[in-house]
């Protein structure tokens, strides 16, 4: 991953709605928190320069299923809207339902996600500058194995940004 920016630490009133957001079905707050991405990170041009499309972290479906919603794809979705951005859903799967990261040490968790994911049409990601995006950045793992499966897949550079970093 060539670079990441986090719109705030993992604290305070930002973690308790990105609590809510994710595990409590307020689906809604996405829209806001996405927008506050938007207007505080989006003129950083050494992040959004170049970008050809967002790219969410996606959840294994299991786990969207239950929960309702990738809450991931849900910023990126509004990211991409408000930087007039292709969005590439469903290019970038889990393949492995494992535990959540927030259970586990830090070097537990790069293990956790080693081989989770996997490309859906490469043909759609080939050469291009993308930009990952997900909820929260606390050692990097999910962010770093995306990153390695997007690259392998052919992607020329991706960036990532995350609301919050624990």
């Amino acid at each position: 991953m060539a670079r990441h920016r986090s719109f705030a630490r993992y604290e305070g009133p930002v973690k308790e709605v990105i609590l809510l957001f994710k595990y409590r079905g307020f689906k809604v707050l996405g829209h806001w928190l996405g927008d506050l991405l938007a207007e505080n990170l989006g003129n950083e041009e050494d992040l959004w320069g170049g970008v050809d499309a967002v790219v969410p972290v996606p959840l294994h479906p299991k786990k969207e299923r239950k929960r309702g919603y990738n809450q991931a794809q849900v910023l990126a979705k509004r990211l991409a809207k408000r930087k007039s951005l292709s969005l590439l859903e469903r290019r970038l799967i889990k393949v492995v339902n494992i535990p959540a990261q927030t259970s586990l040490e830090a070097g537990e968790r790069e293990k956790n996600v080693r081989g989770a994911f996997r490309i859906r049409k490469a043909e759609d990601l080939r050469g291009k500058i993308v930009l990952l995006v997900d909820d929260v950045y606390t050692t990097g793992s999910t962010l770093r194995e995306c990153s390695l499966v997007l690259k392998k897949a052919g992607a020329r550079e991706v960036r990532a940004v995350t609301v919050a970093q624990a």
